[in-house]
Protein backbone atom coordinates (compact mmCIF):
# COMPACT_ATOMS: atom_id res chain seq x y z
CA UNK A 1 0.00 0.00 0.00
CA UNK A 2 1.98 3.68 -1.10
CA UNK A 3 0.93 5.98 2.14
CA UNK A 4 0.66 9.61 2.11
CA UNK A 5 4.02 10.60 3.79
CA UNK A 6 4.89 13.91 2.19
CA UNK A 7 3.88 16.97 0.68
CA UNK A 8 5.91 15.53 -2.62
CA UNK A 9 3.34 12.59 -2.50
CA UNK A 10 0.51 15.53 -2.36
CA UNK A 11 1.48 16.84 -5.21
CA UNK A 12 2.36 13.53 -7.52
CA UNK A 13 -1.60 12.97 -6.04
CA UNK A 14 -3.43 16.10 -7.01
CA UNK A 15 -1.39 16.04 -10.33
CA UNK A 16 -2.91 12.60 -10.85
CA UNK A 17 -6.75 14.02 -10.03
CA UNK A 18 -6.23 16.89 -12.11
CA UNK A 19 -5.78 14.83 -15.01
CA UNK A 20 -8.26 12.19 -14.11
CA UNK A 21 -10.89 14.71 -13.83
CA UNK A 22 -11.26 18.72 -14.99
CA UNK A 23 -12.98 20.24 -12.41
CA UNK A 24 -10.73 19.23 -10.11
CA UNK A 25 -7.93 20.69 -12.08
CA UNK A 26 -10.39 23.42 -11.83
CA UNK A 27 -10.46 23.18 -7.63
CA UNK A 28 -6.76 22.83 -7.39
CA UNK A 29 -6.43 26.11 -9.22
CA UNK A 30 -8.61 27.98 -6.97
CA UNK A 31 -7.31 26.26 -3.54
CA UNK A 32 -4.18 26.74 -3.11
CA UNK A 33 -1.39 25.14 -1.25
CA UNK A 34 -3.01 21.52 0.07
CA UNK A 35 -1.60 20.54 3.28
CA UNK A 36 -0.31 17.27 4.07
CA UNK A 37 -1.27 17.36 7.87
CA UNK A 38 -0.16 13.99 9.26
CA UNK A 39 0.09 13.32 12.66
CA UNK A 40 1.86 10.64 14.71
CA UNK A 41 -0.55 7.50 15.28
CA UNK A 42 -1.48 6.94 18.77
CA UNK A 43 -4.26 7.30 21.45
CA UNK A 44 -3.66 11.19 21.66
CA UNK A 45 -4.62 11.44 17.99
CA UNK A 46 -7.77 9.72 18.07
CA UNK A 47 -8.91 11.42 21.42
CA UNK A 48 -8.17 14.44 19.74
CA UNK A 49 -10.61 12.95 16.69
CA UNK A 50 -13.43 11.69 18.72
CA UNK A 51 -13.16 15.09 20.75
CA UNK A 52 -13.86 17.21 17.70
CA UNK A 53 -16.82 15.13 17.01
CA UNK A 54 -19.76 17.57 16.23
CA UNK A 55 -18.10 20.56 16.81
CA UNK A 56 -16.23 23.58 15.14
CA UNK A 57 -12.35 23.26 15.32
CA UNK A 58 -12.58 26.40 17.94
CA UNK A 59 -14.56 24.27 20.04
CA UNK A 60 -12.41 21.11 20.06
CA UNK A 61 -9.44 23.06 20.39
CA UNK A 62 -10.56 24.73 24.23
CA UNK A 63 -12.40 21.33 24.63
CA UNK A 64 -8.74 19.82 24.74
CA UNK A 65 -7.02 22.66 26.38
CA UNK A 66 -9.57 22.60 29.45
CA UNK A 67 -9.22 18.61 29.77
CA UNK A 68 -5.26 18.45 30.01
CA UNK A 69 -5.81 21.39 32.14
CA UNK A 70 -7.55 18.76 34.94
CA UNK A 71 -6.04 15.55 33.56
CA UNK A 72 -2.43 16.25 32.28
CA UNK A 73 -1.57 14.72 29.00
CA UNK A 74 -4.44 12.71 27.81
CA UNK A 75 -3.13 9.49 27.92
CA UNK A 76 -5.25 5.75 28.36
CA UNK A 77 -3.99 5.81 31.73
CA UNK A 78 -5.41 9.35 32.76
CA UNK A 79 -8.74 9.19 31.01
CA UNK A 80 -9.80 6.06 32.98
CA UNK A 81 -8.64 7.79 36.16
CA UNK A 82 -11.20 11.11 35.00
CA UNK A 83 -14.28 10.96 37.13
CA UNK A 84 -17.46 12.86 36.68
CA UNK A 85 -16.81 16.28 37.82
CA UNK A 86 -13.14 16.91 36.50
CA UNK A 87 -15.38 15.81 33.23
CA UNK A 88 -18.05 18.21 33.66
CA UNK A 89 -15.60 20.86 34.13
CA UNK A 90 -13.06 19.91 31.39
CA UNK A 91 -17.12 21.02 29.28
CA UNK A 92 -16.90 17.41 27.92
CA UNK A 93 -19.88 15.37 26.86
CA UNK A 94 -21.01 12.69 28.93
CA UNK A 95 -20.97 10.36 25.33
CA UNK A 96 -17.40 11.73 24.46
CA UNK A 97 -16.11 10.75 27.79
CA UNK A 98 -17.35 7.36 27.61
CA UNK A 99 -15.91 6.83 23.86
CA UNK A 100 -12.33 8.05 25.16
CA UNK A 101 -12.69 5.91 28.01
CA UNK A 102 -13.93 2.29 25.96
CA UNK A 103 -10.91 3.29 23.96
CA UNK A 104 -8.33 3.68 26.50
CA UNK A 105 -9.50 0.88 28.25
CA UNK A 106 -8.81 -0.99 25.05
CA UNK A 107 -5.50 0.25 24.52
CA UNK A 108 -4.57 -0.67 28.04
CA UNK A 109 -5.54 -4.27 27.89
CA UNK A 110 -4.09 -4.95 24.04
CA UNK A 111 -7.13 -5.75 22.36
CA UNK A 112 -6.55 -2.47 20.18
CA UNK A 113 -3.19 -1.49 18.92
CA UNK A 114 -3.36 2.01 16.93
CA UNK A 115 0.02 1.70 15.44
CA UNK A 116 -0.39 -1.62 14.41
CA UNK A 117 -3.76 -0.39 12.93
CA UNK A 118 -2.18 2.16 10.66
CA UNK A 119 -0.74 -1.27 8.33
CA UNK A 120 -4.10 -3.19 7.72
CA UNK A 121 -6.29 -2.59 4.71
CA UNK A 122 -8.59 -0.07 5.12
CA UNK A 123 -11.38 -1.93 5.50
CA UNK A 124 -10.44 -4.13 8.17
CA UNK A 125 -8.65 -1.34 10.41
CA UNK A 126 -12.07 0.52 10.09
CA UNK A 127 -13.69 -2.35 10.99
CA UNK A 128 -11.59 -2.70 14.06
CA UNK A 129 -12.07 0.88 15.43
CA UNK A 130 -15.97 0.96 14.76
CA UNK A 131 -15.91 -1.69 17.01
CA UNK A 132 -15.71 0.51 20.20
CA UNK A 133 -18.87 2.03 20.56
CA UNK A 134 -18.97 5.56 19.54
CA UNK A 135 -16.07 5.46 16.95
CA UNK A 136 -18.27 5.57 14.01
CA UNK A 137 -16.86 5.39 10.26
CA UNK A 138 -15.84 9.06 10.31
CA UNK A 139 -13.70 8.78 13.10
CA UNK A 140 -11.79 5.76 12.03
CA UNK A 141 -11.34 7.22 8.44
CA UNK A 142 -10.11 10.71 9.75
CA UNK A 143 -7.51 8.20 12.07
CA UNK A 144 -6.66 6.38 9.06
CA UNK A 145 -6.32 9.50 6.47
CA UNK A 146 -4.35 11.76 8.77
CA UNK A 147 -2.44 9.77 10.98
CA UNK A 148 -1.76 5.96 8.83
CA UNK A 149 -1.73 8.00 5.52
CA UNK A 150 -4.10 6.05 3.56
CA UNK A 151 -4.11 7.02 0.39
CA UNK A 152 -7.22 6.31 -0.58
CA UNK A 153 -10.14 7.31 1.98
CA UNK A 154 -12.55 10.26 1.82
CA UNK A 155 -14.80 10.81 4.49
CA UNK A 156 -18.24 11.31 2.85
CA UNK A 157 -20.02 11.70 5.86
CA UNK A 158 -18.02 15.15 6.79
CA UNK A 159 -20.22 17.86 6.26
CA UNK A 160 -17.54 20.37 5.11
CA UNK A 161 -16.41 18.13 2.39
CA UNK A 162 -20.18 17.62 1.22
CA UNK A 163 -20.47 21.30 1.12
CA UNK A 164 -17.85 21.71 -0.59
CA UNK A 165 -18.62 19.41 -3.24
CA UNK A 166 -21.84 20.69 -3.40
CA UNK A 167 -20.33 24.05 -4.51
CA UNK A 168 -17.32 23.01 -6.47
CA UNK A 169 -18.88 20.42 -8.75
CA UNK A 170 -22.22 22.58 -8.95
CA UNK A 171 -24.51 19.91 -7.44
CA UNK A 172 -28.12 20.94 -7.48
CA UNK A 173 -27.92 20.17 -3.52
CA UNK A 174 -25.62 19.02 -0.56
CA UNK A 175 -25.00 15.10 -1.46
CA UNK A 176 -25.82 12.73 1.25
CA UNK A 177 -23.24 10.24 2.64
CA UNK A 178 -24.07 7.40 -0.40
CA UNK A 179 -23.99 9.85 -3.17
CA UNK A 180 -20.79 11.06 -2.14
CA UNK A 181 -19.09 8.02 -1.91
CA UNK A 182 -20.64 7.73 -5.73
CA UNK A 183 -19.32 10.67 -7.17
CA UNK A 184 -16.08 9.93 -5.52
CA UNK A 185 -15.28 6.35 -6.26
CA UNK A 186 -13.33 7.25 -10.27
CA UNK A 187 -10.80 9.03 -8.41
CA UNK A 188 -9.33 6.20 -6.66
CA UNK A 189 -6.61 5.24 -5.77
CA UNK A 190 -6.45 9.49 -4.49
CA UNK A 191 -9.37 9.51 -2.72
CA UNK A 192 -7.15 10.80 0.40
CA UNK A 193 -5.38 13.77 -1.88
CA UNK A 194 -9.32 14.54 -2.84
CA UNK A 195 -10.35 14.46 0.48
CA UNK A 196 -7.23 17.35 1.48
CA UNK A 197 -8.05 19.43 -1.47
CA UNK A 198 -11.50 19.56 -0.80
CA UNK A 199 -10.95 20.98 2.58
CA UNK A 200 -8.48 23.43 1.73
CA UNK A 201 -11.15 24.27 -1.45
CA UNK A 202 -13.95 24.70 1.82
CA UNK A 203 -10.96 26.92 3.50
CA UNK A 204 -10.54 29.37 0.55
CA UNK A 205 -14.28 29.31 -0.41
CA UNK A 206 -15.94 29.34 2.65
CA UNK A 207 -13.58 31.12 4.62
CA UNK A 208 -13.43 28.39 7.12
CA UNK A 209 -10.99 25.60 8.36
CA UNK A 210 -12.96 22.63 8.86
CA UNK A 211 -10.31 19.87 8.84
CA UNK A 212 -10.59 17.57 11.23
CA UNK A 213 -7.10 17.59 12.88
CA UNK A 214 -4.50 20.58 13.20
CA UNK A 215 -1.49 21.31 11.12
Amino acid sequence: MRLIESDSDVREGLAALASADARLASMIELSGPVPLRRRPPGFGALAEIIISQMVSKASAAALWRKLEDRIGPIEPEAVLAMDDKTRKDAGLSRAKAATLKRIAESVAVRTLDLDRICGLSAETAIGQLTEIKGVGPWSAEVYLLFCAGHPDIFPAGDVALQNAAAHALQLEKRPDIKSLRKIVAPWSPWRGIAARLFWAYYATHMNKDATPMGD
